[in-house]
C-alpha cells in the first residue's frame, strides 16, 4: 500500500535537521519510496515529502513517526494518508527536471481529479484516501509547471496548499 507522508518542520529547526541529515539519508534508504523531497515556502525549508510503499497503515505510520528527525523534534506535525500511485512511476523515473512543488488539495465528498491532464508535468499524483482506501480525503501532487494549483478543480476542494518542492535524496 502506498502512503503520503509530509511532515511539517517546527519553527527553528534547521540546524537539527542539517545535524541529522545522514541519519535522516540512511534512514530513508532502508524502505520503498516512490518521491521524497524536501518542501519549502519562499525558499525557506518548512518540511519534507514521503511517498511511501509499505504493507500497512501501522507501517506507514511507524515510518513517518521513528524518522530520526521527528524523534529529534524537528518537525512541528506529520500527515500521513493511504495514497493510491495513479502514474505507476517513481521520482526516479520522471525525466523532467528536480524541482517543482508541491500541491495538496483538502477535501470530502464525492472524488475529484481522479485522473490528472498533464501527465508530461506530474512527478507523482494520487489521491488522498482513508486508511482503509474507502473514502477520498483529496489530491497530492508533485509537479513541475508554471501553474501547479491548475492542475486541481479548485472549487471541489476545501483547502489548496501550494508549496516548493525539490527531488530528495544524497546529491
Amino acid at each position: 500500500m502506498e502512503f503520503f507522508c509530509y511532515h511539517r518542520d517546527r519553527p527553528g529547526s534547521l540546524p537539527l535537521r542539517e545535524k541529522l541529515i545522514e541519519e535522516h539519508w540512511s534512514y530513508m534508504d532502508r524502505f520503498p519510496l516512490i518521491a521524497r523531497g524536501p518542501v519549502f515556502d519562499g525558499g525557506v525549508l518548512t518540511g519534507s515529502v514521503h511517498i511511501v510503499d509499505v504493507p500497512s497503515a501501522a507501517e506507514a505510520r511507524a515510518f513517518a513517526f521513528d524518522e530520526p528527525c521527528y524523534q529529534a523534534g524537528a518537525y512541528r506535525d506529520v500527515l500521513v494518508r493511504r495514497w493510491r500511485n495513479v502514474l505507476g512511476r517513481t521520482m526516479w523515473d520522471f525525466t523532467g527536471g528536480r524541482e517543482g512543488h508541491l500541491v495538496l488539495g483538502f477535501g470530502s465528498g464525492e472524488p475529484v481529479d481522479l485522473v490528472p491532464g498533464r501527465t508530461e508535468e506530474l512527478v507523482a499524483y494520487g489521491p488522498l484516501l482513508s486508511d482503509d482506501g474507502t473514502q477520498w480525503l483529496g489530491t497530492a501532487a508533485l509537479v513541475r509547471s508554471a501553474d501547479p494549483a491548475a492542475l486541481l478543480t479548485l472549487d471541489r476542494y476545501d483547502a489548496v496548499e501550494v508549496h516548493e518542492w525539490q527531488f530528495g535524496g544524497r546529491r
